[in-house]
């Protein structure tokens, strides 16, 4: 989980040009978060680049 993580917050970080570290402080707030470790969501088995788009959603409110 941690590679899978390593790969979403590096997303966030390039797509909003952010930190590494502001981008792995908003994902660890985010439901996204909460859901990426609900096995019954199964958000894992998505890829990076979709579970970060969601939680630049959930930050706009979408």
């Amino acid at each position: 989980m941690w590679y899978k993580i390593g790969g979403i917050v590096m997303s966030l970080a390039t797509q909003l040009n952010i930190s590494p570290e502001r981008a792995l402080e908003l994902f660890y707030t985010s439901k996204t978060c909460d859901d990426l470790h609900n096995p019954e969501t199964m958000l894992y088995s998505f890829s990076d680049n979709y579970i970060a788009d969601e939680v630049i959603a959930e930050l706009q409110g979408l």
